[in-house]
């Protein structure tokens, strides 16, 4: 087009940068489009060069994680107490969720867990006298994740807790998780009223012996398919597990009233499960511990196998490096809280639940799920956007796990580190909020985007090794 015609035409606005600038002109009436663009993270120039430089064999390393992921079927094979099952558990052993962290920064959620976990255990008669404990020295803490574990909220297990026991059946590793406890004041979310204890002792005398019977007689359940049956549900399988719950009530039932002799236990076990939409969330988190941490430890892979949070910090690992953990501060979610409560009484993000994320499920998926964002006021198209966005840091597309609304698209699949920075574009969760004082519990739900700091650790870390 010569020039000289250029002005002869009405003016159309690309705009690439601060949104601001396109308001300003919407607020006069010019047309103006805005470009979904954002400049990378900052990081330093070596680690650019670094990853620039290997970014063939990081796609390689990507490709065979991926493999792995995808091809996980993770199963519910059994229960068990978790000291006689869990890796290097001991008794006076206490795992939490999140990256590593000791009782002096323990955020009040965990505090108040660690403390009705101590009371459940009989190591202390009170909330004082578990407090001292706690902090005596002479109870450990580590995460979760590094005994292949995984827990909600505060994440807390005890040695003697009876937990799920999980199985790859493609490659054979194991994973392990609490029983959910519904909602209300519940220890995972940091109360430890007399009430707390005694569901968590019912839990412990009626509800796991009914359960390990039941799939002792059964034999393994697939959970890979139940997952993605319940995406075409309405569920994402994070924070909305009804569709799921509802799935896993099926396949228990009849075996429960077959296998169980007492029925009164029958009764309460059945009425339990079907009053607790959330039950299935302690079966999709250890369900997609099992698929990644298959993948882990391939070198030169820049694909997150843990995203989780303590309530102080937020950590990653990747495939690529190890055991190492890569933290960051955790944020106070965007939620719509009970009445009476508000941001003020929010803990900073909390639990192991993010590792549905990690495994496209969750905030990945949501566009599966919209009645989630109505957490926070969003709408449908938020939803579908949340989601769509998150295949642009995805290092694949799931091949069973399903989109209904996506034309059946396979959801969002494997967190790349290095996408993450050159896109500028962080994960999404959904998630519970817990109140940030121990003992009161949830005070509400909603979602957030991860926290920045660990990715663009992760991202120095990972060249860091392949510099080596």
């Amino acid at each position: 087009m010569p020039v000289s015609d250029l002005f002869r035409q009405e003016l159309r606005v690309v705009n690439i940068g601060l949104s601001s600038f396109k308001e300003s002109l919407d607020e006069v009436g010019a047309a103006a489009v805005q470009v979904d663009w954002r400049p990378p993270m900052d990081v330093s120039d070596e680690s650019r060069r670094i990853i620039r430089e290997h970014a063939a064999q990081i796609e390689v390393a990507n490709v065979k994680v991926m493999d792995i992921i995808l091809r996980g079927m993770p199963q519910l094979v059994g229960l068990a107490r978790a000291i006689d099952v869990i890796p290097g558990m001991k008794p006076n052993l206490i795992l939490h969720a999140g990256p590593p962290i000791a009782w002096e920064r323990m955020c009040g959620p965990m505090r108040g867990a660690v403390i009705g976990g101590l009371i459940y255990e009989g190591k202390a008669t009170t909330p004082d006298e578990a407090e001292g404990l706690a902090a005596s020295g002479e109870i450990e803490y580590a995460p979760c994740h590094e005994h292949s574990t995984v827990g909600p909220m505060a994440g807390i297990v005890m040695p003697s807790m009876p937990v799920f026991v999980l199985k790859n059946e493609e490659f054979g590793n194991v994973a392990y998780c609490t029983m959910n406890e519904g909602l209300g004041k519940v220890l995972r979310y940091g109360a430890f009223a007399s009430e707390v204890i005694e569901k968590l002792r019912w839990m412990d005398s009626i509800l796991y012996p009914v359960l390990d019977d039941t799939i002792a007689n059964m034999g393994p359940i697939d959970l890979k398919n139940l997952m993605a049956q319940a995406l075409h549900m309405g569920d994402e399988v994070h924070n909305r597990n009804r569709a799921a719950t509802s799935l896993l009530y099926r396949v228990l039932a009849p075996e429960i009233v077959r296998s169980c002799s007492d029925s009164r236990a029958a009764v309460e076990v059945l009425e339990f499960i079907n009053g607790n939409d959330h039950f299935f969330l302690n079966l999709s988190m250890p369900a997609c511990k099992v698929t990644l941490d298959a993948a882990r430890d391939v070198p030169d892979s820049s694909v997150v196998i843990a995203m989780t949070r303590n309530g102080t910090d937020f950590g990653i690992q990747l495939s690529g490096t190890g055991d190492e953990w890569f933290v960051g501060p955790a944020d106070v979610p965007d939620a719509l809280f009970f009445p009476g409560y508000t941001s003020e009484d929010a803990n900073p993000d909390i639990g192991d639940s993010s590792i549905t994320e990690t495994n496209g499920l969750g905030g990945f998926a949501i566009a599966a799920s919209p009645a989630i964002v109505q957490f926070v006021g969003g709408t449908t198209s938020d939803a579908i956007r949340y989601t769509l966005e998150m295949y642009e840091i995805a290092a694949a597309e799931n091949t069973v796990y399903q989109i209904p609304y996506l034309n059946f698209r396979g959801t969002p699949t494997g967190i790349d580190v290095v996408k993450v920075i050159t896109k500028n574009i962080l994960p999404f969760i959904d998630t519970g909020v817990a109140h940030r004082e121990p003992g009161v519990g949830q005070v509400g739900a909603g979602v957030l985007t991860a926290s920045e700091e660990p990715f663009k650790r992760a991202f120095e870390g990972l060249a860091a090794r392949l510099a080596k």
